[in-house]
């Protein structure tokens, strides 16, 4: 079948973490998709609530097409510690034809692969964000104390880094310095950003398309 790179027939659904990504793309006028719909950001501290929330955004997607698209990493991204078996892929699959998943490890990899993201680190141990890191703080570490963050932040002797692939940082940090400080206090590290492109990120999307317009979603 033939296939274009038009999303008109299809409904994104994501991960709130990412939406700074969707909606620059969505701007950008690459994903002209039919409807987007975001999960809560940072469940992935709460594998139950992700699923919850994942089967009902699927639920309504299907109120507007039956090509779907889930933006959601794999192993690191939804992780069931009763039933080490019950994975993210299992879940779509329960819901039934036509869901593809984007294929990445989580969103980090979505925008920037093992090899650029060794590049970019040049051989240091990074603490790798993305934007919705940055602005969903209190829903990505939520629960988390500064004993928590003492126990992880500090042995990323190259920070954390920020993957920054709308231009999103500079702006953000004129306007939020104080915030940022704080939040690099807190994890013991500096915060450092990271100029990247979306060339990665919509080669995944653009895959899963393709898949969905050939008819492949096994």
């Amino acid at each position: 079948m033939e296939t274009d790179n038009s999303f008109k027939d299809c409904v994104i659904v994501s991960c709130g973490t990412l939406s700074p990504e969707i909606n620059y793309l969505k701007k950008e006028g690459f994903l002209d998709a039919k409807k987007v719909l975001f999960t809560t950001p940072g469940l992935h501290e709460i594998p139950k609530e992700l699923e919850t929330q994942l089967i009902d955004r699927i639920k309504k997607a299907r109120e507007y097409s039956n090509k779907i698209i889930v933006v959601y990493g794999g192993k690191f991204c939804y992780v069931n510690s009763v039933d080490l078996f019950r994975t993210i892929d299992t879940i779509i699959k329960e819901q039934g034809e036509g869901i593809v998943r984007v294929q990445a490890s989580h969103c980090v990899d979505m925008l920037a692969g093992k090899n650029e993201r060794e590049e970019i680190s040049r051989g240091e141990k990074v603490w790798w964000m993305t934007p919705g890191w940055i602005l969903f703080r209190k829903h990505v570490f939520k629960d988390w104390d500064k004993g928590l963050a003492n126990e992880n932040f500090p042995k990323h002797t190259g920070g954390a880094i920020v993957l920054d692939g709308i231009g999103f940082f500079d702006h953000y940090i004129e306007e939020h310095t104080e915030e940022i400080l704080e939040y690099s206090d807190w994890m013991a590290i500096p915060i450092i950003p990271h100029e990247i492109t979306l060339d990665r990120f919509k080669k995944k999307l653009l895959d899963q398309l393709h898949k969905l317009q050939e008819g492949d979603t096994q």
